[in-house]
């Protein structure tokens, strides 16, 4: 019994040796399963990090994963094939009824192939792996679905094609339907309203960009999903707004001045990106150093896609208006089209009534 009492510092043969002995004893052992518990618990934390961050879409892809990191997605394919599908049985019975080029002219035909294409590269191509590795690359699949598709998608014409596209019966029941779709229409019409529009597109811009609703984008493949369905459709009623064949028309001036507005949101938001000290987001702490950047590099290479390329796609959209301003023509006319022809929308109303009273 003298050694462990030596051991335990205590004095051989005193009374209060064993008293002693037990005390640090007991301290030591929890001392040391706290220190455990502690080291295992940091443990799993670094363990679990990295795979949070790439939670949405399994492991983060590197640089040598590149062409084999394609998401085929059933859902997304088989979309794109219904859009692509309807859109073309739409055209070719509007032009089979109406003229060639007379109603939807081709160039509108090629932005909404252009616009599926878009979509294609954001949600099927390497893009939307690597966007979980990389924030520079998740930002710009998140300015094809806002700033590329949307807009393409909104000159295609797509809800005047798609309708002949379906059968005279069908077309029918869908006009009266929404003929007595009070609530639905009312609805519509807000939200096509130039500053409900605009609001719901900033809105969202900034919002799916704040660090906690971003982080649970990541984490969740189902809160990605609505991230994307939320910038994709805001985008469509944005542009809408701006550039559709029909409906609601504003003012150039007022479709201006929107555009240059929403430009200037993304431009601030663009800049706080780029100039922010820290990174907004840990999950790209442990996928971006495989790509050769740290994840402060990265925010910031994202920072200046969203400020500099997304301004350039805003101006190019501001030319065609700016230019219809100066010349005192509407923005949307068919290019190539006499004084004297009516309307596109005139035509395209005509051809849809004659449509309900027979075959295509």
């Amino acid at each position: 019994m003298v050694v462990p009492y030596a051991c335990a510092g205590a004095r051989p043969g005193t009374p209060l040796a064993p008293l002693l002995l037990v005390i640090r004893t007991t301290i030591h052992v929890r001392l040391a399963a706290s220190g455990v518990r502690l080291s295992l618990a940091a443990l799993l934390l670094l363990a679990t990090l990295p795979q949070a961050a790439r939670a949405h879409t399994g492991a983060a892809p590197e640089p040598h994963d590149l062409w084999s990191a394609w998401t085929w997605s059933p859902t997304v394919l088989a979309g794109l094939a219904l859009g692509a599908w309807l859109y073309a049985r739409g055209l070719r019975a509007l032009w089979r009824r109406a003229g060639r080029a007379r109603v939807v002219r081709p160039w509108r035909a090629w932005c909404y192939a252009a616009g599926l294409a878009a979509i294609f590269v954001a949600l099927v191509s390497p893009v939307d792996a690597v966007g979980a590795a990389l924030f520079s690359v998740h930002m710009i699949q998140h300015l094809l679905l806002m700033m590329v598709a949307a807009p393409l998608i909104v000159l295609g014409d797509p809800l005047m094609v798609t309708l002949w596209a379906l059968p005279v019966r069908w077309r029918r029941g869908i006009g009266r339907w929404w003929v007595h779709a009070r609530s639905l229409r009312a609805l519509w019409q807000w939200l096509t309203l130039a500053p409900i529009a605009w609001s719901i597109h900033v809105v969202s811009l900034w919002l799916w960009h704040a660090p906690s609703f971003y982080e649970q984008a990541l984490l969740s493949e189902p809160v990605h999903e609505l991230e994307h369905a939320t910038f994709f459709v805001t985008a469509l009623l944005f542009w809408w707004l701006l550039f559709a064949p029909r409906g609601r028309r504003l003012s150039i001036g007022a479709k201006v001045a929107f555009l240059f507005a929403a430009m200037l949101q993304g431009t601030i938001l663009g800049a706080a990106i780029t100039f922010a000290r820290h990174p907004w987001y840990w999950s790209y702490f442990g996928t971006t150093r495989a790509w050769g950047l740290t994840p402060l590099e990265d925010q910031q290479l994202a920072g200046l896609i969203m400020w500099i390329p997304a301004g350039l796609i805003y101006l190019a959209a501001l030319i065609p208006l700016l230019a219809a301003a100066l010349s005192d023509r509407a923005p949307t006319a068919p290019r190539g089209e006499r004084a004297g022809d009516p309307p596109t929308v005139q035509r395209a109303e005509t051809v849809v009534v004659a449509s309900t009273r027979g075959t295509p």
